[in-house]
């Protein structure tokens, strides 16, 4: 599977080494680099090895041979470019939060259906062997009843433009609450009472820090904080009637530890990664080569829901982008 890679920042690096890596002993590699400017693409390519240089994200759609383009831009302008490349009719992989809202979503989705293209979003927690370990836990009924999990999410990242700024989709809920969701309905699943919620904006109008309570029909809650300027443990803990989970880092998994009667414990250690983002890139490689048209870790019905979740949530807190209408 030739990968083509749209945008030449930090995420993107992250794609193309895993890419190199996979490369080695699988038919997984990327062959393009897309950026705004010529002289970025060029050093991006010399550094991972990659054939093909555009200076523009035309060009990059252009190329046939391409079997999967990573959407690696700013949250503000993935519709834009995914619908750029199904229109070219190229499978896309879309890095989170997959739009900007659900009808973004929806429009994306429909289009990719249309013309039998693989549209994926690049949560990359959701293929994680981390993800179904967790599954298999909860399933075994080994912390008895649960009842509730609570999860936090924090980095000190407000000094860069694109998370504060309005125009690039800046804030909290797009950037890191959706870890957060993905990680609360993962575990306790889809069928949701309603949700409580509130933040603190920013001067810019952005969300910066985020309290979300979840209520399920079962009569479990999912507890959820994330923030834009400080660090947290990353912890997720979900309690049961005869124990505990802790999961260390809901974005990227270190172990997973059961505690059992107050006492006991089982630890889980993930496996090694390259980098994490090697799950997803075989999840649409076994997508694309059976004709399929999304991947089961994240369905197009899951990448919807937490979009309208989202969007619930900024309207609750009176959050709209300049360009949303």
């Amino acid at each position: 599977m030739k990968i083509g890679i749209l945008g030449a920042g930090w995420i993107a690096e992250r794609m193309a080494e895993t890419c190199r890596v996979l490369s080695e002993n699988e038919d997984i590699s990327c062959s393009a680099i897309g950026s705004r400017s010529l002289e970025k693409a060029r050093a991006f390519a010399e550094k991972f090895g990659i054939e093909k240089v555009y200076g523009s994200y035309e060009e990059l759609a252009d190329d046939e041979n391409i079997d999967l383009i990573y959407v690696a831009t700013p949250h503000s302008h993935h519709f834009e470019h995914a619908m750029l490349y199904l229109e070219k009719r190229r499978n896309v992989l879309v890095e989170k939060a997959f739009t900007v809202n659900a009808k973004q979503a929806k429009e994306l989705l429909a289009s990719a259906k249309s013309k039998h293209l693989l549209c994926a979003e690049a949560i990359w927690t959701r293929y994680m062997p981390s993800r179904f370990a967790l599954d298999k836990i909860l399933k075994s009924g080994i912390i008895g009843e649960v009842s509730a999990l609570s999860a936090n999410l924090g980095y000190n990242n407000i000094h860069m433009e694109r998370m504060y700024a309005p125009e690039l989709a800046g804030g909290a809920l797009l950037d890191l609450g959706v870890y957060a969701i993905n990680f609360a309905l993962s575990a306790f699943g889809t069928d949701i009472d309603y949700i409580e919620s509130s933040a603190d904006l920013y001067h810019t109008g952005v969300d910066l820090h985020d309290r979300i309570t979840i209520h399920f029909k079962s009569g479990r809650t999912a507890e959820l904080y994330v923030s834009l300027d400080e660090f947290t443990d990353k912890k997720g803990i979900i309690r049961g009637s005869g124990g505990y989970i802790e999961f260390e880092n809901i974005n990227n998994c270190e172990w997973i530890r059961t505690h059992i009667d107050g006492a006991k414990t089982v630890h889980f250690d993930v496996p090694k990664q390259i980098t994490g983002f090697e799950y997803q890139l075989r999840s649409c490689q076994k997508v694309i080569e059976s004709g399929g048209l999304e991947c089961p870790e994240m369905p197009h019905e899951e990448i919807v829901r937490v979009m309208e979740i989202m969007d619930s949530l900024r309207e609750e807190w009176g959050v709209k982008y300049p360009f949303e209408k």
